[in-house]
């Protein structure tokens, strides 16, 4: 298989998912700016709307969208703990989970990396607007350790990569100090070590 992402990108919860269970790929940098591959040659060519992750099969089927990829990589292991087994109450939280990250969570952080954009009098709204967000995170995590309670899943991947960015984006994430500590908990997971590392996040 072959991922193409870009450091810091959402696309890092694909690659947890991938160290997670193991499964060996190839990685192709996308520039964020240029929309180019290492090649020079235009990844729009590949994926119009120039976004990742996208992962290409062995067959070269494509796949987009981080929710429905790190969904179909644990289905390829059956009885995996990314995901919870098809059919259960389990896995219809973890794709609640996962569902309300995507829409909820994710869409409020895209604006604050064009902050640029917005009159000042907006930054506020949209700075609360993801506070609601992140508060509501961690109420429902409570002390527990991830999403899904003492198993790590596909959901918590997605979260870890969305909690690093409040560093960039000087979001104070100590007035939630259980989101704190997951940050760092699944930041030691050395499936997250290896992700980070093929992201060029941190040394290898």
């Amino acid at each position: 298989m072959k991922l193409y992402y870009m450091p810091s990108a959402c696309s890092l919860s694909v690659q947890i998912t991938l160290h997670e269970l193991g499964t060996a790929y190839d990685k192709v940098l996308v520039d964020s700016r240029s929309k180019t591959l290492p090649d020079g040659s235009d990844y729009r060519a590949i994926h119009p709307r120039g976004q990742v992750p996208l992962l290409e099969l062995d067959d070269g089927t494509r796949l987009s969208e981080g929710p429905v990829i790190v969904q179909y990589l644990a289905d390829r292991q059956p009885g995996g703990d990314l995901l919870p087994a098809p059919g259960t109450m389990a896995r219809y939280r973890a794709l609640e989970w996962l569902n309300y990250l995507t829409s909820e969570v994710h869409q409020r952080f895209y604006p604050l990396f064009k902050f640029g954009a917005f009159p000042d009098e907006a930054k506020g709204a949209l700075r609360a607007d993801l506070d609601q967000r992140l508060a509501f995170v961690a109420d429902r995590l409570g002390p527990q350790p991830w999403l899904m309670g003492d198993t790590f899943s596909a959901a918590d991947g997605y979260l870890f990569t969305m909690l690093r960015w409040t560093g960039f984006l000087k979001v104070d994430l100590a007035r939630w100090p259980n989101l704190v500590v997951y940050r760092e908990r699944a930041a030691a997971r050395p499936a997250v070590q290896a992700a980070m590392r093929d992201a060029g996040l941190v040394r290898a």
